[in-house]
């Protein structure tokens, strides 16, 4: 039976990664740090590695409902630590009685230094409070490049790990029935809108199913997927229920508060 048939086509050559992050640590018997991954691959690489064999995988993003971690995948013999992920924490200051600054412009700042979006984890906001969580081999570039967010000047404070920003995100499940399981009969359904309105979001990339953009309208989802349309907001499909007697399927989603 090939692993494959599990996961869609599009993840293959990342099912590849993380078998040859596994034979890495058969091979030299040592540990292996990822960069930041979403929700998505942290699935794939629970769903590879397991819990029982000869390599085991462990996450951390700074806190428990941190949404990008890294994954440390180890044989199983080894004791695992909070300083195995080497994560570096940071507090913006900025002039917030003048400016605001929000997720979005922090992380177009952060890109426009020529960071790989793999390199930091979350972006953590709190009413007027910003923090990151970035990979420790990026810190003293990010330390000295990292000094405006637009038009706003800014500051890093480095924090530790036990006064990060406890930021949950919320999902308020509710029961849909669909005529298929393609994208953008969910979203029509979902945000209440037509499917001539969500198809032209699709087709301009402001869509994305489990953090990657998706521009085919008929791309099937399936359970666990997480979808986002821009300016709208993010759900996620928490199972598929089956059929019902009109051949229509009953699906429960979480859509975020």
């Amino acid at each position: 039976m090939s692993i494959y048939q599990h996961f869609r086509e599009e993840e293959r050559a990342f099912i590849d990664l993380v078998l040859e992050w596994k034979e890495d640590v058969l091979n030299q018997y040592s540990p292996k740090l990822t960069d930041f991954l979403d929700p998505r691959e942290q699935q794939i690489v629970s769903a590879i590695i397991g819990t029982e064999g000869e390599v085991l995988v462990s996450f951390d993003g700074g806190s428990e409902q941190g949404e990008r971690k890294r994954a440390l995948l180890y044989p199983d013999y080894y004791e695992v630590g909070n300083e195995d992920f080497q994560l570096s924490y940071y507090e913006l200051h900025y002039p917030s009685k003048f400016v605001t600054v929000e997720h979005s412009q922090v992380l177009g700042a952060l890109m426009s230094l020529g960071l790989k979006r793999s390199k930091f984890g979350d972006v953590l906001v709190q009413d007027e409070r910003i923090q990151l969580v970035i990979a420790d081999e990026i810190s003293s570039y990010v330390e000295a490049n990292f000094t405006s967010v637009g038009k706003a000047k800014i500051s890093l404070v480095k924090k530790d790990r036990t006064e990060l920003l406890q930021v949950q995100s919320e999902f308020q499940e509710k029961t849909y029935t669909v005529s298929s399981m393609r994208l953008d009969v969910l979203l029509s359904t979902i945000y209440n809108l037509s499917r001539q309105k969500v198809q032209p979001f699709i087709g301009s990339g402001a869509v994305k199913v489990n953090f990657k953009t998706v521009e085919q309208p008929s791309f099937e989802c399936k359970a666990d997927d997480i979808l986002s349309l821009r300016g709208f907001g993010r759900s996620k499909v928490i199972s598929v229920e089956g059929k019902t007697k009109k051949d229509k399927w009953r699906v429960i989603v979480g859509k975020q508060q």
